[in-house]
């Protein structure tokens, strides 16, 4: 039936798609490069440029998505893919980047970052909780984005040992600047066709938007992020792969649901649905990053792995939850009574550990 649908999809559906994902992934990677170079001619931390510039250029894709899925009317694309992106980002993103190099990770985002991930994930979840987002929450989603923005410029300015990329060498910033706003332009265009072939899609497949939202345009705007972290991976950059992810998540739930919320004809939906699985799933997962990065600081192979098959998990359940297929029901089962308490034992016995290393070390 599936299948039968999408040969059925028509081809400029199919071309406005194609093309949608390839001025995305251009556009986000004339930004990041420009936000790169530029931040490297600040000398600032790698983690620094991981958490802001880069991961504000690796969210542009998904806020110009957002903002014109809301202006459009469909709403649920709008809200389903930051949940989506979400969960695409710390699971595939870190996963893949974790099986290239293990990624070590700084005692500030254990210390900093990842509580206020959580708490900007908690946030969401508790406004979200009358199925609707209002411009004063989208106020209250972005005046927290401002405050940890705040923190950031200082923990900057007051860094012992500021240095550069190694791998990227600074450039004039008249030219990055205009480098920016062209790849800003780019992922306009992008946004545009992207999101016309979504609802194309969404209306050939008889898909709800909200699954829309969650698998093609989550992932299809999580690509640049995806890339950005792949590449710092494999040139050894393993600050700059956590930041961007850690950074991205958090500039996608405070600024793009915060910007979207506030300038939207009236407030944002926010299905039964999400609310029930969605919202859990992604809260799930950023609480996950706490005890994975504090064991050891560094995510190894092995959780990587873990990682991506909790996501295979996750996207088995989506689909066959979307298409009425039994294994919905087993997969929810499985992942409930076995899956789950499995995990939780394992973490908080290996933070355990973790947690008297660390103290015996602190009294010797």
């Amino acid at each position: 039936m599936a299948i039968s649908a999408l040969t059925a999809l028509s081809p400029l559906s199919l071309l406005e798609l194609v093309s949608g994902l390839l001025l995305l992934i251009v556009g986000a990677e004339i930004l990041v490069r420009a936000a790169v170079r530029l931040a490297a001619s600040l000398k600032v931390r790698p983690l620094i440029i991981g958490l802001s510039i880069v991961a504000f250029g690796s969210s542009a894709p998904q806020m110009t998505v957002s903002l014109q899925a809301t202006l459009a009317g469909s709403t649920d694309i709008a809200v389903g893919s930051v949940i989506g992106s979400s969960i695409f980002n710390i699971l595939v993103t870190l996963g893949l980047s974790a099986l290239i190099i293990p990624l070590r990770v700084s005692r500030q985002l254990v210390r900093l970052d990842i509580p206020v991930m959580i708490f900007a994930a908690l946030l969401v979840f508790t406004l979200s909780a009358n199925e609707q987002l209002t411009p004063a929450d989208g106020l209250l989603l972005l005046a927290a984005l401002v405050a940890y923005l705040g923190v950031l410029h200082y923990q900057t300015r007051h860094s012992r040992r500021p240095r550069t990329l190694d791998t990227v060498a600074s450039a004039p910033w008249l030219s990055c600047v205009l480098l920016m706003l062209g790849g800003l332009l780019i992922l306009v265009l992008a946004g545009h066709l992207l999101l016309a072939a979504a609802v194309d899609v969404a209306s050939d497949l008889g898909l709800s938007e909200r699954i829309v939202g969650l698998t093609l345009i989550g992932v299809g705007t999580s690509l640049p992020c995806l890339a950005t972290s792949l590449i710092a991976a494999l040139r050894g950059e393993r600050e700059i792969a956590v930041g961007n992810v850690i950074g991205s998540s958090l500039f996608n739930l405070l600024g793009v649901l915060g910007f979207t919320a506030l300038v939207a004809p009236s407030p944002l939906s926010v299905s039964p649905n999400a609310l029930d699985f969605d919202l859990p799933v992604m809260l799930g997962v950023i609480v996950l990053c706490l005890p994975v990065f504090y064991t050891g600081y560094r995510v190894t192979r092995a959780e990587g792995l873990v990682f991506l098959g909790l996501y295979l998990a996750y996207g088995l359940h989506v689909v066959s939850f979307t298409f009425g297929m039994p294994l919905a029901t087993k997969l929810e089962q499985l992942m409930l009574y076995y899956v789950l308490p499995a995990l939780v034992a394992f973490l908080l016995f290996t933070s355990l550990q973790a947690w008297r290393r660390q103290h015996k070390r602190e009294s010797q």
